[in-house]
């Protein structure tokens, strides 16, 4: 077995336009995986992507942006790894696939869709001042939400395990 199969990944989803208090929660949650020793994988550009980035960056964490369009030069400056797809927003279902639980900062219709492709696939799902789903108008949101950063990380490697 190779170490790389042990490591945790986590996706941070999240507009790549987003109001400052999103932005300032993403960069933390990018520094809880960085201390957790998680790798963070999220869509590589700007906004949420970007500032989770930055903090993971910050703290020595590594980080992988998967990227929509067909240059490396499109990820933002705290991407380690840029994975190029040109395959546009069907590289949403990369982006959680690859990870082991999926923590949702904020977002619009593409991170919807993120979390949708997470449940269908038995993800962990934790959200932080994200959307809100219910099911045949029951009111049960399917997944976890919390309050913090450390909270959201630490519920996300709990889960994991």
């Amino acid at each position: 077995m190779h170490v790389a199969n042990k490591q945790t990944i986590i996706a941070v989803i999240g507009g790549s336009q987003a109001s400052a208090n999103e932005l300032l929660l993403a960069e933390q949650v990018g520094r809880e995986i960085a201390r957790a020793g998680a790798i963070l994988v999220c869509g590589g550009l700007t906004g949420v992507m970007e500032a989770a980035c930055k903090g993971a960056f910050q703290e020595g964490g590594l980080t992988i942006g998967i990227l929509p369009g067909d240059s490396r030069l499109q990820a933002n400056e705290y991407v380690k790894i840029p994975i190029v797809t040109g395959i546009g927003y069907a590289r949403n279902v990369a982006v959680v696939k690859t990870a082991q639980a999926v923590i949702s900062v904020g977002g619009s219709y593409g991170t919807l869709s993120e979390i949708g492709y997470a449940l269908g696939s038995g993800l962990p799902v934790i959200g932080l001042e994200t959307w809100r789903i219910s099911r045949y108008g029951k009111e049960k949101n399917p997944f976890t939400e919390v309050k913090t950063p450390a909270e959201a990380v630490k519920m996300a490697m709990e889960m994991i395990e």
